[in-house]
């Protein structure tokens, strides 16, 4: 992970007075010593009325409400400096959300995004939200996703590597995931633990294939000893204690987030991978399930040259016409 010289946080509510998301991008921008800037993106339609564009109030109107948010989150910026911080407020016009903190990212050379996990009910219990999920996926930058009220006292980070690289995910990914936790647990003065989840062939499977119980258990034994190895080899230059190191058995999106109630761990950091959409389906979303039962706060972070989809260009107003009037011409 890159030195953290500015962290951006997304802002669901310009008017809210206070939100843990806040708090802790605070937190952690006053300890590496960043720049905080506080970013929301109007992505609320515009009612394109007919008067208004008779008039040319259009242009007067996006200002003034673009203005009004500003005006909020300058007030939030302001009860957050205290001699330390330096915060800023930025709003623009632009929509997508997870684009326009993707877009105000790159534009400020962020080196860390902070969003805020929404509320309310999923399709099913461990989706996340929509702008959650796409955030994470096209966010070239480290994302932390703050699900918990909870404040950080010395907290436990979690980093879950997958030294075997299940799913052909890039080696370097458990590099930038173990130096992520480092930074953390350094600037919050917390404990780094990290963990493998590994899995192995089923006694039901060995039945099937006509193996002896006896050849069974070498497999199953030959397994944990291979993960072990990994694990031991992905570890062999941090300073993390061998009681601080947890391999464990079974499935990631099991494994991860029992580890972690297990631990009452503060922070999982954890690594993600954009896919195309058919390989998501073969694969399954292992890292929605995950993010989606964990308790505690996450870190995402992306493998070494990773390239957002995501355009430069700013969408701009998204403008609401009635049908019922004609447009003026």
């Amino acid at each position: 992970m890159n030195p953290i010289r500015r962290v951006l946080v997304g802002i669901k509510d310009p008017g809210a007075r206070s939100s843990p998301a806040v708090h802790k991008a605070a937190s952690l921008a006053e300890a590496f010593g960043a720049e905080l800037v506080l970013f929301h993106a109007i992505a609320v339609p515009v009612a394109a009325e007919p008067y208004l564009y008779k008039e040319g109030g259009l242009d007067s109107l996006e200002k003034e409400l673009r203005q009004s948010h500003l005006d909020r989150l300058e007030r939030r910026a302001a009860r957050l400096r205290n001699g330390k911080l330096k915060v800023r407020a930025d709003a623009d016009w632009d929509y997508p959300v997870h684009e326009a903190i993707v877009r105000h990212a790159r534009k400020i050379e962020a080196d860390l995004v902070v969003a805020e996990a929404h509320a309310g009910r999923r399709l099913l219990p461990w989706l996340l939200h929509l702008t959650d999920w796409e955030l994470l996926r096209t966010c070239p930058v480290p994302v932390l996703i703050v699900k918990s009220s909870r404040k950080w006292q010395r907290p436990r980070v979690l980093a879950a590597i997958d030294p075997l690289h299940a799913f052909a995910k890039p080696a370097g990914l458990d590099a930038e995931i173990l130096d992520a936790g480092a930074k953390l647990t350094a600037a919050l003065n917390g404990r780094l633990h990290a963990m493998h989840a590994y899995v192995q062939v089923s006694g039901q499977a060995t039945q099937i294939i006509g193996v002896s119980p006896s050849v069974a258990a070498k497999i199953a034994a030959a397994s944990q000893a291979q993960a072990k190895q990994a694990f031991d080899r992905a570890l062999r230059n941090s300073r993390i204690p061998r009681s601080r190191r947890h391999l464990q058995l079974g499935p990631a999106a099991d494994a991860i987030p029992r580890t972690a109630r297990a631990l009452r761990a503060g922070i999982v950091v954890m690594g993600a991978v954009s896919r195309s959409a058919l390989k998501r389906v073969i694969i399954g979303n292992t890292a929605e399930r995950i993010l989606g039962d964990l308790p505690c706060d996450v870190l995402v972070v992306k493998p070494p040259r990773f390239v957002t989809r995501v355009s430069r260009t700013r969408r701009g107003v998204r403008y609401a016409v009635s049908t019922d009037v004609p447009m003026p011409y």
